[in-house]
């Protein structure tokens, strides 16, 4: 039986990881990889505790979060398999949330750790 079948059949596995190969002399070696975002959420007045609460503790996908001052009130850390589940965690999920006006998202990159 190949990796791939292997890895198709344990579903836990390939739901929170993205796979990468890469071949070393002659040897494959396996790298585990995930997407993170960050969303920027605008919450109407009173809504606050209510979105807070809900983003804490509802919504696995997010790791973080942080009330804000200024133009934004909060900001969530999103860690997904891949960038579209960050848009399908943000658009079915956050933004569909009774009391969220607006969200910026914004995607993370490894392209400066070298």
């Amino acid at each position: 039986m190949h990796v791939h079948h292997v890895l198709k059949k344990n579903k836990f596995f390939t739901n929170f990881f993205s796979l990468k190969r890469k071949l070393y002399d002659g040897e494959t070696v396996f790298r585990f990889s995930m997407a993170i975002g960050f969303a920027l959420l605008s919450i109407s007045p009173l809504h606050e505790n209510e979105v807070y609460e809900t983003l804490n503790k509802e919504i696995p996908e997010i790791v973080e979060v942080h009330p804000l001052f200024g133009e934004y009130d909060i900001l969530v850390k999103i860690k997904c398999t891949d960038i579209d589940q960050i848009g399908e965690v943000v658009i079915n999920k956050i933004r569909s949330m009774k009391g969220v006006m607006d969200t910026k998202t914004l995607i993370g990159t490894k392209s400066l750790s070298g």
